[in-house]
């Protein structure tokens, strides 16, 4: 028989365990082993999807810390690979008839546990993945947020890598699929072309790009709409690019971007916009972030908060929790990032000083804009390795792969709140209908 943990005990231990759960699981995954068999996880699984596990360690591992981080990790430093499409073809592959609990309920779980037996000391050669943010990364308490680097962490990656997947007009929010069938660049330039007629911007316009990223707003109100526009960003890559771009397209004379924390800045104007920017600041300095936009604006000003969601909870317990998930993104992805229902953020609007005048859900949009980023930065993965290492390509791969399924699924949403200020009671000034925003132009 050999010692029961010699190398051919956990081989055949892990075929046995692979067996047992082929049956409950039925998903159209295969997973090749470190001699090379291959074993199917369901019974009409193809041998297309593939997972690839580097050796006996991978489910040391998972079995001594059975968690998404850890198997995250295992992804990340390549002990677990996937092979045969990119991570949302997987996604798709996992997908089954049956619930997770159903599936779950159907496991031989005394059979497992001493299929496990064979792996307790076993371990990946490394498995630490290195590319994590090393300071607070749920920042809830101000004094101890850096923004600045909570901000450079995530987007001073390096503007080439962006460009792998982003678009022409590099936006790195969610687009506007007009037909489902639309290619990514096509809808963000219809979402632009959204957001500046939901702000209703007309030629001379004060526009304000709270987190500007690389500047496409910016310019687009400018040359479309007639705006005077100015962004502001704490990331340095971003700054250069869109001063760059200003300079490309002559634009020096209506736009321009600095370097600034919103909390700083001073100035007088007709439209704000904060576009995926809100989720980067805490939960906890709503209040505070909205009254900075209420006093940036004129009376009768716009704003239009654009921002990712969360689905809402009965208690503030819940509220607090930091899922598996959201974990792995504030470690590897986005330090510092909270999100919330939207009715808690129209009404910390509502508490500075604004009147909510239309929210507009886009979950749909943003499920097949991160597909079209997760399979064009798959599509480019040999550039993409080159400019920031295997780990970081496969946790943004992964990240954008989660968020596709996420938002498919409606874990998370998309909405766009659209506000006006009032220092005083009257009328708003905004039209009787939603007719402006789909006129022909």
């Amino acid at each position: 028989m050999g010692h029961p943990f010699s190398a051919d005990a956990q081989l055949r231990s892990a075929k046995r365990g692979l067996a047992t759960l082929a049956a409950p699981l039925d998903m159209n995954v295969s997973v090749r082993l470190w001699d090379g068999s291959l074993t199917p996880l369901g019974a009409g699984a193809d041998s297309k999807h593939t997972i690839e596990l580097s050796g006996p360690g991978v489910i040391g591992a998972l079995v001594r810390r059975p968690s998404l981080e850890t198997l995250a990790r295992l992804y990340a430093t390549g002990h677990v690979s996937f092979e045969g499409g990119d991570l949302v073809d997987f996604t798709e592959a996992f997908r089954a008839g049956r619930s997770n609990s159903k599936r779950l309920k159907g496991l031989d779980w005394k059979s497992l546990l001493l299929g496990a037996v064979p792996f307790l000391f076993a371990r990946p050669k490394q498995s630490e993945a290195s590319r994590d943010f090393r300071d607070d990364m749920v920042g809830r308490v101000e004094s101890r947020r850096n923004n600045t680097d909570y901000v450079r962490f995530h987007y001073d990656v390096s503007n080439e890598f962006y460009e792998l997947f982003l678009g022409e007009e590099m936006v790195y929010t969610c687009a506007y699929f007009k037909e489902p069938g639309n290619s990514l660049d096509q809808a963000q330039r219809d979402k632009l072309d959204m957001i500046c007629r939901k702000l209703r911007i007309e030629p001379g316009d004060r526009l304000l790009d709270i987190g500007c990223g690389w500047g496409a707003l910016l310019c687009h109100a400018a040359r479309h709409y007639g705006a005077t526009a100015h962004g502001i960003t704490l990331s340095q890559e971003q700054h250069d690019y869109t001063q760059a771009k200003i300079a490309r397209l002559g634009l020096t004379d209506r736009v321009s971007v600095e370097i600034c924390d919103y909390a700083d800045h001073t100035g007088s104007y007709d439209k704000v916009c904060s576009v995926g920017m809100s989720e980067h600041i805490g939960v906890a300095n709503y209040p505070r972030y909205f009254d900075k936009i209420n006093s940036l604006l004129r009376d009768r000003g716009m704003v239009l908060n654009h921002a990712i969601a969360r689905r809402s909870k009965r208690s503030r317990r819940s509220m607090r929790r930091i899922r598996p998930e959201r974990k792995l993104l504030l470690k590897y992805i986005f330090p510092g990032s909270e999100l919330t229902p939207v009715g808690m953020t129209t009404d910390f609007m509502e508490q500075s000083g604004f009147e909510i005048q239309d929210v507009e859900s886009w979950r749909e949009h943003y499920a097949l804009t991160t597909r079209h980023w997760c399979q064009r930065l798959s599509a480019n993965k040999e550039r993409a390795i080159e400019l920031v290492g295997p780990e970081r390509y496969r946790l943004w791969v992964a990240y954008l792969a989660g968020a596709a399924a996420g938002f498919e699924a409606g874990s998370i949403k998309l909405f766009q709140v659209v506000a006006t200020k009032h220092q005083g009671k009257g009328l708003s000034g905004m039209p009787p209908t939603r007719e402006h925003l789909y006129r022909a132009a």
